[in-house]
């Protein structure tokens, strides 16, 4: 009880909250510190469906809505139904014709995008503390296998050509991951595993859902900036908006989600770089993605090269947080080689097909990563009624 007092405290005196909704989408808010503001909507209803014993039933039901364009399910608490139906629709800010120049832009990075998602962004969560605890001691945790098959399903649904059509299903992945959210909310502080390490008494927080945003988009933006990929204005703001939309359909409040990358990065240096650190349970997590590979002595996913490629992208004190042993001859490789890489891909974009053969060729490593980490099986997002054993 005394190590809780003092995480808690410890916690409590972190870095104020000083970053202006001005700055938001909405353009305005109330400008609370969202270490304080969870999901007011989603919250007392998934607690609500956990307590009714109504959950399993749901999943069942959730499991043929695939597609964002399909009518519920029948058969839905009619609580949750209207829930759903109103977080389903995207934003009134959302501009159709930014949401497809983002298209363009992942037709034309999808493999930068793939590396980075998976091993800046995915590594980088290891090294967030209470994104580390939370996805430990909840009930992904258990499979770490099948955790980040989700995760990975969310980054790839939003870079495809119909992330937000009806066809799509990006909106599906979003507005179910909200309620795993909230769902995890419930249940996390019944744990007395988390709540023996935990800094706080209800995890993912709006604070921490914008954390782990800027670890996908805002890195990634940074990653491509130093690397001198040349990206068009037009690109890079439909990029930034594509993540604006989902992060309010994953239950981020407007008055959070940053307008410009100006704003991003203002908002990164004060919530999330800050805040990365060891934990041991980051320290597990990360070995066990480093093993989600292939085994050891095995081609292009071995541990040695994620190893490498995580210190490249991630930087020589977050490898050594995580025990990332240095390696020979990947560490040099990367150094010298990505930016002759990265030019000589550059230059071809120009070229007639480069553009489309780039997506096919990048689409297919997606795919099959994808196909790997689910091991062939659907991949279901579904709310969870326990946590880790």
């Amino acid at each position: 009880m005394e190590r809780r007092n003092l995480l808690k405290a410890v916690g409590a005196m972190g870095v104020a909250w000083t970053w202006s909704p001005a700055g938001s989408v909405a353009g305005t808010g109330a400008g609370l510190d969202p270490r304080w503001v969870w999901d007011d909507e989603a919250d007392p209803l998934v607690a609500s469906l956990i307590e009714r014993g109504d959950v399993p039933m749901v999943n069942q039901l959730l499991r043929t809505w695939t597609r964002n364009g399909q009518p519920l399910p029948d058969g839905l608490p009619a609580d949750l139904r209207d829930f759903m139906e109103s977080a389903r629709r995207l934003p009134s800010w959302a501009d159709t014709g930014k949401l497809a120049t983002a298209v363009e832009f992942n037709e034309k990075r999808g493999l930068y995008l793939g590396v980075l998602y998976g091993l800046a962004s995915g590594m980088m969560s290891t090294v967030i503390p209470k994104e580390a605890r939370a996805v430990y001691y909840s009930q992904g945790g258990a499979d770490m296998k099948d955790r980040i098959s989700k995760t990975a399903k969310l980054g790839y649904d939003i870079g495809s050509v119909n992330a937000y059509l009806p066809s799509g299903e990006m909106i599906v992945t979003a507005v179910k991951t909200r309620l795993v959210h909230a769902a995890v909310r419930h249940l996390l502080p019944q744990s007395p595993h988390w709540t023996g390490a935990a800094d706080e008494d209800i995890p993912i927080s709006q604070r921490d859902m914008m954390v782990t945003w800027h670890s996908l988009p805002t890195t990634v933006m940074q990653k491509l900036t130093a690397w001198k990929v040349p990206i068009p204005d037009s690109e890079s703001d439909a990029f930034l908006h594509s993540w604006q939309v989902g992060a309010h359909l994953l239950g981020i409040r407007d008055e959070y989600i940053p307008a410009t990358w100006s704003e991003a990065n203002s908002q990164a240096r004060q919530v999330l770089d800050p805040v990365l650190a060891a934990t041991p349970e980051g320290v597990k997590l990360a070995d066990i993605l480093l093993d989600l590979g292939t085994p050891v002595d095995a081609g292009i996913l071995s541990r040695p090269i994620l190893g490498a490629f995580t210190r490249f992208l991630l930087g020589d004190q977050i490898a050594s947080w995580l025990r990332i042993p240095r390696e020979p001859v990947w560490d040099p490789l990367l150094r010298t080689a990505w930016g002759p890489f990265i030019a000589v891909r550059e230059g071809l974009l120009p070229f007639p097909l480069a553009p489309q053969a780039y997506w096919l060729f990048d689409e297919f490593l997606r795919k099959a990563a994808l196909l790997f980490l689910s091991e062939a099986r659907p991949i279901r997002i579904e709310i969870p009624v326990t946590n880790r054993p």
